[in-house]
């Protein structure tokens, strides 16, 4: 093995350094000097976003008409002998999981200031980005070893972000529900990768494909492999820990689990079943086209009877969950640029709405959807933010979430997935009733007790804005690139 491949490893060997960084400071930082611990996290990984994000050229590159049964191995690179896979859209899809991930230490503020938590704040930073960093090697992996290392790195230090609310029941039960089945999945996972071993005599994605052979055994190992994936994107029937787990853990750390920690399963599974799993795609693309259904049905069907919005958004992401997975479905060089699309834009959408959501809950303790009537009459600000948030959601136009929907559906009409649209469209219609139950709330419904008016602090602040001129610019993006269509992403 060359060692001096190491020094492609950019993006990790940055957050690693950003990590340690931190982690020093943390320990032998004084008492004072740990006050400025947000804006130093916030800025280090703001300059490791500077230093690895992919460039224009890159973003271009994953633009081409390669069919996707010849693309599937073109731009990249492999690094370790194979284990490491360097390419264009893996650094993109890093640069906007660290992009989310700084958003969420932004929004952090109110709560890790609060008299309830614990004192050395400093750890939600590193446990957080000690994820992200299994995520990175999750999304590079080129070997189902380092991807499960990095599955379990990004998954075991979750829990603890999960229960980190020490003083809280709620926090602590969420945090055991939340180990407890990710061991479960996890383990089923790793059953499936020992079966495909065992099948195939290696654990090379590139080698893999030719040993495939479409047998009882290994449509059995990706199945046990697939419910791990399954239980990260909470996708029916693996979604069970869902609601409780994200109305349990304290809201920064349920944006951060709703989105940075989805984004990043939903790509590695796309990569997987596309590079890995092609041989038997007839299996696979069967599975999903009934797991895409129960998801989104079931989603919006118990997203109806919620009173709690953090409840309430936890079944809002399950059914999202189910639209990114038209983008898998179809196995196209269309699917992938539709997958990367949404979640960029799901991902300022949630973070928007889980940005208001822990202002107010910080602030007044308010958690119920009938808490927020007449909201716009005392915080028109975050009003607005909360409306542009959910009608991107919703897939009205002309914000950017209409847009990410339209690409995915295209995608999967491109296959031949007439039906299932139809049903996503369908579900799409019973989603605008309960996102805009919200705004109606806020703007229509009257309340002579309404939440009080107040400011939230410059970091809280910033964040939204950066979230809603994110939903903002992409949607006006699309409108301006509507042909974006035309294009086919390259790995």
């Amino acid at each position: 093995m060359d060692y001096s491949n190491f020094i492609y490893l950019k993006e990790e060997l940055s957050l690693i350094a950003v990590i340690v960084i931190l982690l020093l400071y943390d320990i032998f930082g004084s008492k004072k000097s740990l006050n400025y611990f947000q804006p130093v996290a916030c800025l280090l990984v703001g300059v490791h976003l500077l230093l690895t994000c992919c460039p224009a050229r890159a973003a271009l590159a994953i633009f081409g008409d390669t069919p996707v049964a010849d693309q599937v191995n073109a731009g990249v690179y492999p690094l370790l002998s194979g284990m490491y896979n360097l390419y264009p859209l893996g650094s993109i899809v890093k640069s906007i999981l660290a992009i989310g991930t700084l958003i969420v230490f932004l929004q952090a503020r109110n709560w890790l200031e609060g008299e309830r938590t614990i004192i050395r704040r400093g750890e939600f930073y590193l446990i957080t980005l000690f994820t992200l960093l299994g995520m990175y090697f999750m999304i590079a992996a080129g070997n189902f070893l380092l991807f499960y290392l990095g599955l379990e790195l990004a998954s075991i230090p979750m829990a603890t972000l999960v229960a980190f609310d020490k003083f809280r029941d709620r926090s602590a039960e969420a945090g055991a529900k939340y180990i407890l089945t990710a061991i479960f999945a996890s383990g089923l996972s790793l059953y499936g990768i020992s079966l495909i071993y065992g099948t195939t005599g290696t654990l090379y994605f590139t080698d893999i494909p030719a040993a495939l052979t479409g047998s009882a055994l290994q449509v059995m190992a990706f199945v046990f492999f697939f419910t791990g994936l399954a239980f990260k994107l909470s996708l029916v029937p693996f979604h069970q820990w869902t609601p409780d787990v994200y109305e349990g853990a304290p809201t920064s750390v349920t944006a951060y689990l709703s989105v940075i920690s989805k984004g990043a399963a939903a790509f590695v599974l796309m990569v997987i079943l596309g590079k890995v799993f092609g041989p038997l795609v007839e299996q696979w693309q069967a599975i999903l086209f009934w797991v895409i259904i129960a998801t989104i049905t079931v989603a919006n069907l118990f997203a109806l009877r919620q009173q709690n919005m953090k409840r309430f958004f936890a079944y809002s992401s399950i059914s999202q969950a189910g639209y990114i997975m038209l983008g898998v479905i179809s196995g196209s060089t269309l699917g992938m640029a539709s997958l990367v699309y949404y979640v960029l834009v799901y991902m300022f959408s949630n973070l928007a709405a889980f940005g208001v959501i822990s202002i107010i809950e910080h602030r007044s303790g308010k958690e119920t959807i009938d808490d927020y009537n007449g909201l716009y009459s005392t915080n028109p600000r975050l009003s607005v933010v909360m409306m542009i948030a959910l009608f991107s959601l919703a897939g009205i136009p002309p914000f950017a979430g209409f847009f990410s929907k339209f690409f995915v559906f295209a995608a999967a009409v491109e296959e031949g997935y007439y039906w299932l649209v139809f049903i996503a469209l369908l579900n799409t219609v019973i989603s605008l009733y309960y996102y805009l139950r919200v705004v109606k709330s806020m703007f229509i419904n009257k309340n002579e007790s309404a939440i009080a008016g107040f400011r939230s602090d410059g970091y809280t602040r910033l964040g939204l804005v950066a979230c809603s001129a994110g939903i903002l610019l992409l949607g006006l993006l699309s409108v301006v690139y509507g042909e974006i269509h035309h294009y086919s992403l390259g790995w």
